[in-house]
């Protein structure tokens, strides 16, 4: 649903029909899993649950849904077939939501919720729960004209968590705000069964995001702690190279284990980088950059600019490939910047854009190397490219740093009066 589409009441998506890009149905909406949060702030939405054809209930999160309208939705095609399991920072609208009684906080009468609406949020992927459907009276079958009405979420109590609870979902609903790196921080002074309690609630892209800024040694530990297939998911939703990372920190057995429970595309990429050495820029580098063809326009370069999941530095700039458009097979151009892209029509041809002066990187490319070409060229984000011309990915600026950095840093608190200038 785009930013700004109208309310959905949820009981119209219970049994709706779910949709891969190409119009073949994938299953039916059995349930919308939300995320509590402390106070009276609006629940997000993580996602449905879908009953597929074979009658097991899958999750697939928002950010895999790109339309819900006209009795449908639409997902990215990209569905994981794993059983979907409750976790304990998790709500099921339909199931735990829908018929408790909740207080109004203007009267303190109680009345019963027969509903819930949720939106999208206005130019992010975010979704909330910002209306509830209530009846006034007690709860029954019978439900009269004239007793029920629409509220704000923060206009009932009765669903969302005290302030001051102990429990992990508490603590989660508190962290959900910090930037990853902060909740990371936070993370890491933790014992290690708060952590783990804390690494078990997160949902997998959000703890995928947390593991990326943790030391090795806590990466570590969080993983070994995790269920074999949702560890498997939590490294499926890392960046390949990150991924490549971790699994060289654990067991050989083990790791084998986890690339083999991982979608095989996903572990395809992340064996792909595990077989450069660490140090040079194959190893570095991450096989998800932007990839267009030549006849792709100004317009459509843009659009895939503008992905909410691309870091800053991916979203630099573009790389442009004669077919197949993908790593590791498709043959390098040149690269388009992000600045030239801003000051050209939107119908103007990226070939006709390419920079194929700057001479990308090889892959065995060692760091000293790589560091030297990123500051001689003012660089971002840069591509890595083989003896035959086929791009294999893009090293970024925050990777480089990562390896430039002591091996303790993430472990050095800030100090926030030099951040802010104090």
């Amino acid at each position: 649903m785009a930013a700004g589409a109208p309310r959905i009441f949820v009981s119209h998506l219970a049994g709706v029909a779910v949709f891969d890009p190409v119009g073949d149905q994938v299953g039916r909406v059995s349930d919308v899993v939300a995320m509590l949060r402390v106070g009276r702030r609006p629940p997000r939405l993580l996602g449905m649950v879908v009953e597929v054809l074979s009658r097991r209930r899958v999750f697939v999160p928002m950010t895999r849904i790109t339309g819900v309208e006209s009795g449908q939705v639409i997902t990215t095609g990209v569905v994981n077939m794993r059983r979907f399991e409750q976790r304990p920072t998790e709500r099921l609208v339909l199931g735990e939501l829908l018929d408790r009684r909740v207080t109004l906080v203007e009267t303190g009468e109680e009345v019963t919720v027969l509903d819930v609406a949720v939106t999208q949020l206005p130019a992010r992927r975010d979704w909330e729960i910002d209306r509830v459907f209530v009846r006034r009276g007690k709860g029954g079958a019978l439900r009269r004209k004239g007793e029920t009405l629409t509220v704000e979420w923060s206009a009932v109590t009765g669903f969302s968590l005290e302030e001051h609870g102990q429990g992990a979902e508490s603590l989660v609903a508190t962290f959900e705000k910090l930037r990853p790196a902060d909740l990371a921080n936070a993370l890491h002074h933790l014992s290690p069964k708060r952590r783990a309690e804390v690494a078990a609630a997160l949902d997998d892209d959000r703890l995928a995001d947390v593991l990326e800024e943790l030391p090795e040694d806590d990466q570590v530990e969080i993983l070994g702690k995790l269920k074999e297939e949702r560890a498997a998911d939590v490294l499926e939703a890392m960046d390949p190279d990150d991924a490549a990372d971790l699994l060289n920190e654990l067991p050989e057995d083990e790791k084998e284990r986890l690339l083999t429970l991982m979608q095989p595309d996903d572990a395809a990429d992340v064996r792909r980088l595990m077989s450069y050495e660490e140090r040079t820029a194959g190893g570095l580098m991450t096989t998800e950059p932007i990839v267009l063809r030549p006849d792709a326009t100004v317009a459509d370069a843009l659009a895939r600019v503008r992905q909410q999941d691309l870091s800053p530095a991916l979203a630099a700039q573009v790389y442009v490939c004669r077919p197949p458009d993908e790593t590791p097979t498709g043959k390098y151009l040149g690269t388009v910047h992000f600045q030239r892209l801003l000051r050209d029509p939107p119908f103007t041809l990226v070939s006709s854009l390419v920079d194929s002066d700057l001479p990308p990187l090889g892959p065995d490319t060692p760091l000293p190397a790589v560091t030297s070409y990123f500051a001689a060229y003012n660089l971002v984000a840069a591509p890595v490219v083989d003896e035959s011309g086929s791009l294999l990915g893009a090293v970024t600026v925050d990777d480089v740093l990562d390896h430039l950095l002591p091996d303790d840093w993430r472990e050095t608190e800030f100090h926030e009066e030099g951040v802010r200038g104090g």
